[in-house]
């Protein structure tokens, strides 16, 4: 199960620089497992402070991924929006973060997400909040509002989409 550590205020600078130490990880990616490069950085500024959060600082973890039963790596603990700390998952390196986060994504639960295309942010925000990627009601939202705000549509040369216009594979 995923986690998410909200309460980071980040500066439009932290969030720039996170932008282009991340971007090119994350357009290989898009390109590797097809999920949108604009998505990716977006979960990864919101999950995780723009690098700011403790769980990044401290276990490279930059999308809140919880520790399940079945994690064999290290475990960082820290407090999620439960009782007593929760068990998140502790990487070696950021690259590490990512690359869980492309096979989480590419896992079952997020299979009907691939049907869309890359270009398609809105979409993929909805499908992830629909599946359950976050807990909170607005994730898709804050999703949307880094892209829009942060023009990550065009990092793999999309466009900006308005509320309720989608893109169509052709």
């Amino acid at each position: 199960s995923l986690g998410v550590v909200y309460g980071y205020a980040q500066s439009s600078s932290d969030i720039e620089a996170y932008i282009s130490r991340y971007k090119n990880i994350a357009l290989e990616h898009e390109k590797q497992y097809g999920i949108p490069a604009s998505v990716t950085l977006a979960q990864g500024i919101l999950e995780s402070g723009a690098g700011k959060s403790l769980l990044t600082i401290n276990a490279n973890n930059h999308f809140g991924i919880k520790a399940g039963s079945n994690w064999k790596g290290q475990v960082y603990l820290a407090w999620d929006d439960e009782t007593k700390k929760s068990r998140f998952r502790r990487y070696s390196s950021a690259e590490e973060s990512f690359e869980d986060h492309s096979l989480i994504l590419t896992s079952d639960r997020y299979r009907s997400l691939f049907s869309k295309s890359v270009y398609d942010y809105r979409a993929w925000a909805y499908g992830l909040q629909k599946a359950g990627y976050a807990t909170a009601t607005n994730y898709a939202k804050a999703l949307i509002g880094y892209i829009d705000a942060y023009k990550l549509y065009s990092i793999n040369g999309g466009v900006k989409l308005k509320s309720g216009e989608s893109v169509t594979i052709t």
